[in-house]
């Protein structure tokens, strides 16, 4: 199903220009420039290439439809070959063996050349020439840099030439790349995976291999194992999504009949639901746009995955590349995205305007990850470092200038993947039951939680055995406890499944330390996180994964603050879906869950902004009728003189989970404590049904 070949414009189309790329890169591989060390690089880095024109020729004539299933899975694999772990080792997309092959002036550099040739898998299965030439000429633009000075002068070329190709291949095309990212985001123009979704067989797991994302086990188990449901099961699934959906306009008080254009985010495997929901959708008045996870460094790249994503080959691979844009980040370069984003925006800026928000299915169950820092990895500056955040904030708020936040809304689902382990297809029953839990049980047991926090000064938490938390949380006065309240109720709208209620805290006051001794944040996973605050600010932060303190100082800056120096404590919640913790004890698989799911089985903290960011004005109330007043925090509230400093574009949750947490009590203004959980069980009256799971 390769869609016809485009160009930015839709109209001329760079066959003459693709084609005389392709032969000059036949030609490399038998070439001889005199430097066989280099030789050889190019030799390989044109293989893959030419392996590129062979898929592309495949699809053009058809392929997809006439192969086996066992001939596109030779052909998918072959397109990873060479960063599959069992090959990595010998690969130039390897940083550190590219470095000891080509040295520590081009290693990295060329090394960043072969990741971003790997997005080129994409484009061609999307047909999209443009970006496929466009990548064949940074590349002969490359080796001719080479054969020039060694044949002229015989010599390697200066290392700052070829970082300056680079650097001008990244901001020639900052302009097509913003157009087409806003495009992808804010209208349904580009069908490529709805067409896949809604076209194909979805009985013949062929239909995955239409995609050009890798397709692994778990892809191929998943999509057969959805096949097999019954159509009833199917709607319950896509049913609880889209409704989540709707409630999170309805509740948020925001108006989605202005809205045209949703948001789809999924893995490969689950097209039958995706399916269903776009049906959902469109009754809603919703068209879908669905994008192609980034990976190219057009696209702002990341080891976050967003938009339709495949199985992950190599997530060493990913974790190498992740700082790649320090070869061209500077001033100037975060000035040039700025500015073309701006006019792209303003160029689409009523569609985006039409813009509902993201509608995301997570997936949980991926094999542990121990990343490795690797030295010859491409690293930032601390200048960049500050740079990058400063760019985030700036795009951030550029954005919502056109995407207002008081406006759109989103949605968050989550399901196992078979790699779990042999009980995926109970769990994933199981899972459907806990995001299909009754809200309206939850509602009124949450309603009597917060009746008493309404009451309190500040909240003491205190971890149980090794768990050494010990945190003070302020919280926000009430001027009209009759009209007022300080906690949301939440239920399965938004976050499903349901079971919460959460609060921003006041900062001052906010003291100690969070820390919890297992758990997977934003897909990366942490041993010992300790983090420490003052007034509701991050003061220090560790953790045991790296043998070396710097290391772990450097993953949580990089991974949970996202480069930021300090981030406030934005969220404070206390977790209530003890079914869902007892049916992940059940299977051991409690270290795995997404934090959609780990943030209802306990309380949890969040780091960056609050959950009301940006739209703090919006008026929101409980089903009790009462309005939740405490949206901001002395940090959110510089957005009316400081709004550059006002908001972090960020949120993580940490969760202690029950059976490591001591006690949770509310402290009113006299002193009373009111104990709510103790020793991982809820004891405030009324709340004692949430321990019938633990019996069960």
């Amino acid at each position: 199903m390769v869609k016809a070949e485009t160009t930015p414009d839709g109209q001329e189309t760079y066959s003459e220009r693709f084609k005389l790329a392709a032969e000059r890169i036949q030609q490399i591989p038998e070439e001889h420039f005199g430097n066989e060390i280099f030789e050889k690089y190019f030799a390989k880095a044109a293989e893959f290439l030419m392996r590129i024109e062979e898929t592309r020729n495949f699809l053009l004539e058809g392929g997809l439809e006439r192969a086996s299933l066992e001939e596109l899975l030779t052909r998918n694999h072959a397109l990873y070959e060479d960063i599959l772990p069992e090959n990595y080792e010998t690969s130039y997309a390897n940083p550190a063996y590219a470095v000891w092959q080509l040295g520590e002036a081009f290693g990295p550099m060329l090394s960043f050349l072969c990741y971003e040739m790997r997005s080129m898998i994409g484009f061609t299965f999307e047909g999209d020439l443009f970006e496929l030439v466009i990548r064949m000429e940074l590349f002969l633009e490359i080796y001719a840099a080479f054969i020039y000075e060694w044949q002229e002068n015989n010599r390697l070329p200066e290392a700052q030439s070829i970082r300056l190709i680079i650097y001008w291949f990244v901001s020639d095309y900052a302009d097509v790349a913003a157009e087409k990212r806003t495009v992808d985001l804010v209208t349904a123009r580009h069908t490529f995976a709805s067409d896949i979704i809604m076209q194909s067989d979805l009985s013949d797991p062929r239909y995955l291999f239409a995609y050009g994302e890798y397709v692994g086990d778990n892809e191929l188990i998943m999509a057969k194992f959805m096949a097999s449901l019954p159509q009833d099961t199917i709607n319950i699934m896509a049913d609880t999504y889209t409704e989540g959906y709707r409630m999170g306009f309805v509740l948020g008080n925001k108006d989605l009949s202005k809205k045209k254009i949703v948001d789809i985010r999924y893995r490969l495997g689950f097209e039958r639901m995706i399916r269903r929901a776009i049906e959902n959708f469109e009754k809603l008045g919703l068209k879908p746009a669905i994008f192609r996870n980034p990976y190219s460094v057009l696209y702002n790249p990341s080891i976050f995955k967003t938009g339709f994503y495949g199985g992950e080959p190599n997530r060493q691979y990913e974790f190498d590349h992740k700082d790649d844009r320090a070869l061209f980040l500077d001033k100037n370069f975060v000035n040039r995205k700025l500015e073309v984003s701006h006019t792209a925006f303003e160029k689409y800026k009523e569609a985006a305007r039409e813009y509902a928000g993201p509608a995301v299915v997570e997936t949980f169950g991926e094999k542990s990850f121990d990343p490795v820092n690797k030295p010859d990895s491409i690293k930032m500056t601390g200048e960049q470092n500050a740079l990058w955040v400063e760019y985030r904030s700036l795009a951030g708020e550029q954005q919502r200038k056109y995407i207002l936040e008081e406006e759109r809304s989103f949605t968050i689902i989550a399901f196992p993947i078979p790699e779990i382990g042999e009980n995926f297809p109970e769990l994933f029953q199981e899972t459907i039951r806990i995001n299909t839990l009754d809200y309206k049980l939850y509602q009124n047991i949450q309603q009597t939680m917060i009746d008493v926090l309404d009451k309190a000064k500040y909240c003491e938490v205190k971890g149980l055995g090794d768990n050494r938390t010990e945190l003070r949380i302020a919280l926000y006065r009430l001027k009209d406890s009759r009209r007022e309240t300080i906690f949301e109720n939440c239920v399965a709208d938004v976050n499903i499944p349901v079971g919460e209620v959460f609060t921003s805290p006041v900062l001052k006051g906010t003291n100690g330390i969070l820390h919890v001794k297992h758990v997977f944040l934003n897909g990366l996973e942490y041993h010992n996180l300790a983090i420490t605050f003052e007034d509701g600010m991050i003061v220090d932060y560790t953790c045991d994964n790296f043998n070396e303190e710097e290391e772990n100082r450097r993953f949580i800056k990089e991974n949970i603050l996202f480069r930021h120096d300090t981030l406030p404590l934005g969220e404070f919640a206390i977790g209530t879906n003890t079914t869902a913790y007892v049916t992940a004890k059940k299977y051991g698989v409690e270290a795995k869950l997404p934090i959609l799911i780990a943030e209802k089985m306990g309380p949890h903290f969040a780091v960056g902004d609050t959950c009301y960011s940006h739209s703090e004005e919006v008026k929101v109330y409980n089903p009790d009728g009462k309005e939740i007043v405490a949206k901001d925090n002395e940090v959110s509230r510089r957005k009316n003189d400081r709004q550059a400093t006002a908001y972090f574009n960020c949120h993580t949750d940490i969760t202690i989970p029950y059976d490591e947490l001591g006690e949770l009590a509310a402290v009113c203004e006299n002193g009373t404590r009111i104990p709510i959980i103790i020793k991982g069980r809820f004891v405030l009256p009324g709340t004692e049904e949430l321990n019938k799971a633990f019996e069960k």
